[in-house]
């Protein structure tokens, strides 16, 4: 789909903190900050029997609550919280409108992911869905739209299940405040790339055991230190510099 053909047309409206609504602005020029600063675009819709789990994540990168709307999204939002060059998120950012094959289309991605690379606008959908024809062509329109931006576009599914599960278990280790300072910064002064998890753990031997332990996790999650996260942690995993 050409991006050419749907920049006159696209348009995007946001939802502000005062839930003021800015509407059908141009999306070629609607502001960076305009966005970034964008309230959730729906609300939460409970009912019984519904066959999605919503729910709000707080996201050490924010440092705040952020929506999700499926696993899914949350284990998506895991990611990009964990990931060292995304600097900020907004869930459901903003409502896309566009003029495809002489329809009207509507879309709300799910993420807007603002990275050392630039804004990344994020669709979670489960991947047996993904060739479905409407699934299909409304996601080609939305990445036509977000590459006449020059932005980046992606569609996510389900992750490696073992990279999952490390990741949710380090986003227990995500709080800094949780975690003594000195203690950080006498792991930081160790030469920690080549250890294993154990032995990193038994650094320090005049800190208690289970105080270094979680510092030398926290050390993980925040990126200081890096390991394999395709298999189930353990104190065999080798240590590295992050790059």
């Amino acid at each position: 789909m050409s991006t050419t053909d749907l920049a006159a047309s696209v348009q995007v409206s946001v939802r502000q903190a005062d839930e003021c609504e800015v509407e059908d602005l141009e999306w070629a020029s609607a502001p960076l900050d305009l966005l970034r600063h964008a309230q959730p675009w729906r609300t939460f819709r409970w009912y019984k029997g519904q066959q999605h789990y919503s729910g709000t994540y707080w996201a050490a990168t924010v440092r705040d609550h952020v929506i999700y709307e499926s696993r899914l999204e949350l284990a998506r939002l895991l990611f990009a919280d964990f990931a060292p060059d995304v600097r900020h998120v907004v869930a459901q950012p903003f409502l896309l409108k566009a003029v495809v094959e002489g329809r009207l289309r509507r879309h709300i991605p799910d993420y807007l992911l603002l990275t050392d690379d630039g804004p990344v606008v994020v669709d979670v959908k489960p991947r047996h869905r993904l060739e479905r024809p409407k699934v299909a062509f409304t996601f080609a329109w939305t990445r036509a739209a977000v590459a006449s931006r020059g932005w980046r576009y992606e569609v996510w599914s389900e992750p490696d299940p073992h990279e999952l599960e490390n990741v949710r278990f380090l986003a227990g280790y995500r709080r800094h405040w949780l975690f003594d300072p000195g203690l950080l910064d006498g792991l930081r002064a160790c030469e920690l790339e080549g250890l294993s998890l154990g032995e990193a753990f038994r650094l320090l031997p005049d800190r208690p055991r289970p105080l270094v332990k979680s510092a030398v996790l926290h050390l993980l999650w925040s990126g200081h230190v890096t390991t394999e996260l395709d298999r189930p942690l353990s104190p065999g995993h080798v240590l590295r510099r992050a790059a």
